[in-house]
């Protein structure tokens, strides 16, 4: 007997939901539940789906996180919170020159790369949030030398780095960056000097 879908199933799913389905599909992999070939296939139809029945198929063989299901349900996201989002899926994104840099800011790299500069940048709230996931993919996030930088979150088989090594400005804007990262990289550093400058630093 064939089951009616569910009123549930139908539903259309956002952004965000694709997000999480894709961060369990990361881990599943770098676990070895699936291949590349099919973590690959998998995150195609992810991007693909439009409903949560299709979404949720790409995960009925994997555990389900303990802290809870994999799918978002709109009372999961804070009221009032719309976040810009930078997303490279096999590409590159970046924000950089001036540009307005809004108090939240989502980035998702999975086989490709977003570059973030705030050097030119005008920045709204005294914190910024950066919430950065990377599944085989990086985020550079480059900031002016004295900016406060907290860095947290997890990183599997991947890597989480602040080169920053200048003292903390005073009153400085302060740049918040939460990472999940499987088998990726998110590093938060100063710009580069250029070459001459560097030599006359090193000089006195």
């Amino acid at each position: 007997m064939q089951l009616e879908p569910r009123d549930d199933d139908r539903m259309r799913v956002s952004d965000r939901e694709r997000e999480r389905i894709i961060e369990l599909l990361g881990t599943a992999t770098s676990e070895g539940r699936l291949t590349l070939d099919e973590y690959e296939e998998r995150i195609t139809l992810a991007h693909a789906a439009r409903t949560r029945g299709e979404l949720a198929r790409l995960t009925d063989d994997l555990p389900v996180p303990a802290s809870g299901p994999a799918v978002v349900l709109p009372s999961d996201i804070s009221a009032g919170e719309t976040p810009e989002r930078l997303v490279a899926v096999f590409s590159e994104e970046s924000r950089k020159g001036r540009w307005r840099v809004p108090g939240r800011l989502r980035t998702l790299s999975v086989f490709g790369s977003c570059h973030i500069e705030l050097l030119e940048a005008e920045i709204q709230q005294p914190v910024t949030v950066i919430e950065a996931t990377a599944v085989f993919g990086d985020l550079t996030v480059v900031v002016p030398e004295g900016t406060e930088v907290r860095l947290t979150g997890n990183a599997v088989f991947g890597s989480k780095t602040s080169e920053m090594r200048e003292p903390v400005r005073p009153g400085a804007p302060v740049v918040d960056v939460r990472t999940r990262v499987v088998f990726g990289s998110v590093t938060v550093r100063p710009p580069k000097k250029r070459w001459l400058k560097q030599l006359l630093d090193d000089l006195g």
